[in-house]
């Protein structure tokens, strides 16, 4: 496996190069992140159109979820979006904060941002922006956000733990966030594990997902809940990039399972001046 900041150029260049794509060029892909299928259709994305504030120039068809569903925004909120994209989530959130509200995108790839932004002007939308910037470090000041979305893009993040610290430093606190993402319930063969493409396409960098919860809850977060979950199924096509037939067989017959999880957690209130958190006075 490459090192952190080789797998974050890879992503960066393969999203720059899917952010100048239509959603129908991605969606032959797996997870956008290149021709690696001869099905057409995305193997992990949810059907927006039904949602109020979709808009189809800003679906790239890259999701794994559909988190601004389950995130429980209301009107007047200042949301933050990680992993922005061309704005996709961005916008249904906007339509759910109302025009008092604020929503951020973040996305550290330029030529996202760029086409985000373009979409967000000629729709006339000001109370929407986009920031270049790492979900690791954002761009963002402390305790500013009423929720965080992020719709498949932790998976993509080498430094998990790091990306829960900073939602717990920009939530406000009895902020909350909703979460798509990929995860894993087994172990994944080691061609699949270590192959660059499968990184790109969300499916590699997953981890399992009894660590993807505990990180949340290390991280001080509370009330822990699984809002969806649902099977992810590798077209053979793509697999045969990676294994042999027998490979492909054993795969499918064994114990691993990927999954698209969206997960909500809530950042605890602070403790009112005086008082002791639990278990300091023990």
């Amino acid at each position: 496996m490459q090192t952190e900041e080789q797998l974050k150029e890879l992503v960066r260049q393969k999203y720059s190069e899917i952010a100048l794509q239509d959603k129908e060029t991605n969606q032959s892909s797996c997870c956008g992140s290149g021709s690696c299928s001869t099905e057409v259709y995305n193997i992990m994305s949810d059907d927006y159109t039904q949602l109020k504030g979709y808009n189809p120039d800003a679906d790239l068809g890259l999701g794994c979820g559909l988190p601004t569903q389950f995130a429980q925004i209301k009107k007047g909120d200042t949301v933050i979006d990680l992993g922005s994209g061309a704005g996709n989530d961005a916008f249904v959130a906007r339509e759910e904060t109302g025009g008092e509200g604020r929503v951020i995108g973040i996305d550290f790839t330029p030529a996202m941002i760029e086409r985000a932004r373009i979409n967000a002007e000629v729709r006339g939308y000001n109370n929407v922006e986009f920031r270049q910037g790492d979900i690791e470090q954002m761009p963002v000041s402390a305790n500013v956000a009423d929720v965080i979305v992020s719709n498949c893009v932790l998976n993509l993040v080498p430094n998990k733990d790091g990306v829960f610290k900073e939602i717990g430093r920009v939530l406000k606190p009895g902020g909350h966030f909703s979460i798509s993402d990929i995860v894993l319930v087994g172990d994944l063969p080691e061609n699949l594990r270590t192959a660059a493409e499968m990184y790109a396409g969300c499916v590699s960098g997953a981890i399992q997902k009894d660590e993807y919860l505990g990180l949340i809850t290390a991280n001080g977060f509370q009330n822990v809940t699984i809002q969806k979950e649902k099977a992810i199924v590798i077209p053979d096509d793509i697999l045969a990039n990676y294994l042999d037939e027998a490979g492909i067989a054993a795969f499918k017959s064994g114990n691993t399972g990927i999954y698209s999880v969206t997960v909500y957690a809530e950042k605890p209130q602070e403790t009112a001046a005086g008082c002791c958190k639990p278990g300091c006075c023990d």
